[in-house]
């Protein structure tokens, strides 16, 4: 028996307008909300990402952060 979906979480979130936009076509690609589509990415994170990209893309966004808070 799959385990039920609850939406027991909620939390505010700041994102950019691509990340926004990147989300939501996710969502609609998938036939799924984009609460839906969070939960998803979470709950799966390990084997939705690869280590290798993730490292080097998270070490490029932070030399990037500040410069993007401008």
């Amino acid at each position: 028996m799959p385990k039920r979906l609850r939406m027991t979480r909620r939390f505010p979130v700041a994102m950019t307008n691509d990340a926004y936009r990147r989300l939501h076509r996710f969502a609609a690609e998938a036939e799924i909300t984009p609460d839906e589509a969070l939960c998803f990415l979470f709950e799966h994170f390990n084997s939705v990402t690869n280590a290798e990209n993730l490292t080097a893309r998270l070490r490029l966004f932070k030399a990037e952060l500040e410069a993007r808070k401008a």
